[in-house]
């Protein structure tokens, strides 16, 4: 089993996205499977110039761009894939600009004139197989606890699975970074179990990637649960004036000592990984 990680966070390899894979990876290549990262915020992606050239006889399916940027190694190493990961924190409620610069990309692998119906049943154009439909894994982080804050981007890929003939073999969604310690803080990992629970499922989920091909929903769920050590904690967050209160009692403090003890740390997050 190859597996392929596309990192899109702007922090590249030392973000929590990448801590997430190294996680998940570490599963992975435990149960046998070849892993590999490709970490966007390291290479030249140019963005698409819309320019139709692709289209023509001349350059029919190559980039303008091809011979001049890292696009076409990534493509290459995507092709060898099984299973690919997209991996992307939240900013501004969407996916990274480094992730939708290199999937707008995807548009010099097909061909417009060539109409066709997908998987789905949806009318679509001929795409390269071989690369945009791959199975794949959507991993999004967040610091903010609202459950509205990665909801664009789980449903971007639901819609580029059925576009692109692209099976979801896994989604993991994982909040709080900010709580966590970003996987920086062996102190606070101590005082809140889940968050070791949390990174076991990451674990477990790459053993099942590399031995059944798709992430168990049981494993999704441990991987995706809430790391606030309140009872009943997601359903307590939808409500008003509980946020209200734990704004006014606590503010900003969200040092370790605060976490898991008498305060609990602020739910108003507004800045991501």
């Amino acid at each position: 089993m190859n597996i392929l990680a596309i990192n899109s966070s702007y922090r590249g390899d030392k973000g929590h996205t990448g801590f997430l894979i190294d996680k998940l990876f570490q599963g992975a290549k435990a149960a046998g499977a070849e892993c590999q990262v490709v970490t966007l915020a390291s290479l030249k992606i140019n963005r698409c110039l819309a320019c139709g050239k692709c289209r023509t006889a001349e350059h029919h399916l190559k980039c303008v761009h091809d011979t001049r940027d890292d696009i076409a190694a990534v493509f290459r190493q995507m092709s060898r894939a099984d299973i690919i990961v997209y991996a992307t924190p939240v900013y501004v409620f969407g996916l990274s600009g480094l992730l939708k610069t290199f999937l707008e990309r995807f548009y010099g692998q097909g061909d417009s004139k060539d109409l066709r119906i997908s998987r789905s049943g949806l009318m679509f154009y001929h795409v390269d197989h071989s690369i945009c439909s791959k199975p794949f894994v959507t991993l999004v982080c967040c610091d903010n606890l609202e459950n509205e804050t990665p909801k664009n981007v789980l449903s971007y890929f639901q819609t580029f699975s059925k576009f692109m003939d692209a099976p979801q073999v896994g989604v993991l969604v994982r909040n709080g970074g900010r709580l966590s310690g970003h996987g920086l803080d062996p102190e606070r990992e101590k005082r809140v179990p889940r968050i070791l629970d949390v990174y076991a499922a990451y674990e477990q989920a790459g053993r099942e990637l590399a031995t059944i091909g798709h992430i168990r929903r049981s494993t999704e769920r441990r991987a995706n649960q809430e790391i606030v050590p309140v009872p009943l904690f997601g359903i307590l967050k939808r409500l008003r004036p509980f946020k209200k209160t734990i704004i006014e009692r606590t503010g900003d403090d969200m040092s370790p000592r605060q976490f898991g003890h008498k305060k609990l740390p602020c739910l108003s997050i507004l800045t991501f990984v």
